[in-house]
């Protein structure tokens, strides 16, 4: 039981779900794109996935000088099930909802899409 309440303690922490909630919706991203989602320094945004890491709720590759971030394999029915919830539960989340509009796809040192002006 020791590893599920781990986990469940790293989850507590709101930037670490959001995360969470980010990489269950988009699968493997790097630190640059969650940085611009979540309107955050990367550096904090380091710091939080190094303690998902630590925690075993995710797993990250270099490619370069970036670091890819995704969740690890669940390793029992609980993370299963964690997963599962971070993928459908948080749907109506108006947070998520923020980060999910604010999320950008594509490759990182390219620079994201230029926002249009609004419409008059």
């Amino acid at each position: 039981m020791n590893q599920e309440v781990t986990i469940l303690k790293a989850l507590a922490e709101p930037t670490r779900l959001r995360l969470a909630v980010l990489l269950a919706l988009n699968g493997e991203t790097c630190v640059c794109r969650l940085a611009e989602a979540l309107e955050a320094p990367q550096f904090r945004i380091s710091r939080h996935l190094g303690i998902l890491r630590d925690r075993g709720v995710v797993e990250a590759r270099r490619d370069g000088t970036w670091m890819y971030y995704r969740l690890s394999e669940p390793r029992s029915s609980l993370e299963t099930c964690l997963q599962g919830c971070l993928r459908e539960c948080f749907a109506d989340d108006a947070t998520i909802q923020g980060d999910s509009a604010r999320f950008v796809r594509g490759e990182c040192g390219a620079q994201p899409p230029e926002k249009l002006p609004p419409q008059k």
